[in-house]
């Protein structure tokens, strides 16, 4: 089997069995999505679930956000991972937000990357799920099941990863194949134990031929 063959397999199954695939994430616009983003690093969706509704109520705007202190957005948060550093990176955004985007949320991976606690994955997510654009966010779901499927090798680092996803995937199907891989991820092929007897990709699965 060809890498291009299994792709072609493994997007299509996806397509057939998973056409709405979207974020766990609870938002309703994209600094509500922004800042969802940033607290789910190394912390699940679903905690993050928990704590928005409060924060979201007591700061729902950049501007807002940017006069809270950080002991007031860490007494929020403190129940997600890192909760000190994700306080400060959350008051920094929204004061860069205010001071160099007029309060907006920019909408290129470059410019959300000059932003306080915003990586190159949290872009990327944010790009994908906001306005659809062809961006593919590796955590460390794909990262893993890209590799023990068979869709990329050896690579070393998320964005080797990403390169080699992008170049095999449709445009118009990266963002929603980013979903397709991390939900995958999380609830059948899961780390220590995959779940193969229910996986629908495993004929493909470069893992399943060995």
């Amino acid at each position: 089997m060809t890498k291009k063959q299994r792709y072609d397999a493994v997007l299509q199954w996806f397509e057939q069995n998973m056409p709405i695939a979207e974020s766990e994430l609870v938002f309703h616009n994209e600094y509500e999505l922004l800042v969802a983003v940033m607290l789910s690093a190394q912390c699940t969706d679903k905690r993050v679930n928990m704590v928005t509704p409060k924060l979201f109520e007591q700061y729902p705007t950049p501007q807002a956000l940017a006069q809270a202190s950080e002991q007031e957005i860490f007494q929020i948060i403190r129940s997600i991972s890192y909760p000190n550093a994700k306080a400060k990176h959350l008051k920094g955004m929204a004061e860069k937000l205010i001071s160099d985007y007029q309060g907006q949320v920019p909408n290129t991976v470059e410019a959300l990357q000059t932003l306080p606690g915003v990586g190159r994955k949290t872009a990327n997510v944010v790009c994908a799920v906001a306005w659809n654009q062809p961006t593919m966010a590796v955590d460390t779901h794909i990262f893993r099941v890209s590799e023990r499927i068979g869709l990329t090798t050896h690579s070393k680092n998320p964005l080797q990863t990403e390169k080699q996803l992008i170049q095999y995937i449709p445009q118009h199907l990266i963002p929603k194949a980013h979903h397709w891989l991390l939900l995958h991820g999380r609830y059948i092929c899961q780390a220590r134990k995959p779940k193969c007897e229910q996986c629908g990709i495993k004929e493909w699965c470069a893992s399943a031929e060995e």
